[in-house]
């Protein structure tokens, strides 16, 4: 699995933590779409633009809340952005709402539960023809109809 990470100049610490996490795991190849950018949001929006467009199978992104790069990613057309904060979310995440990036704060929760949630949100998949197809199905429709 292809996952793209990236994150505001304040969680650079977390997303090297979890790089090394998501390595040491196997879970997948990591591209570090970096920090650089004073205004994040753009970081936020290159990370949604490849998994949208399919040149990763899943985002990462960080920020103090989640909440800032959640927004951000969620403008581009076919990325579908959920910020984390339990590991029930984080799997109903994958399984009831196909959501393909992860949105994380690395001032709200600590690096053990961010380690966990990563794992959740990767090794979930989600099941077509399953109860929540429907509702899949509507917002991408809507989506592509934009």
């Amino acid at each position: 699995m292809k996952i793209a990470i990236g994150c505001d100049p304040n969680a650079q610490s977390a997303k090297e933590e979890l790089i090394r996490f998501i390595e040491s795991r196997k879970l997948g190849e990591v591209t570090d779409f970096g920090s650089d950018d004073p205004i994040y949001a753009n970081v936020a929006i290159r990370v949604a633009e490849a998994v949208a467009a399919g040149k990763h199978d899943r985002g990462i992104l960080i920020c103090g809340t989640g909440i800032g790069v959640s927004l951000a990613a969620n403008k581009v057309k076919g990325a579908y952005a959920a910020l984390l904060s339990d590991i029930y979310s984080a799997k109903r995440a994958r399984l009831s709402n196909d959501a393909n990036i992860a949105c994380m704060g690395a001032f709200t929760i600590g690096n053990k539960l961010r380690e966990e949630l990563t794992e959740a949100f990767l090794t979930s998949e989600f099941v077509p023809g399953c109860a929540s197809q429907a509702k899949v199905d509507a917002f991408v429709e809507y989506d592509n109809e934009r």
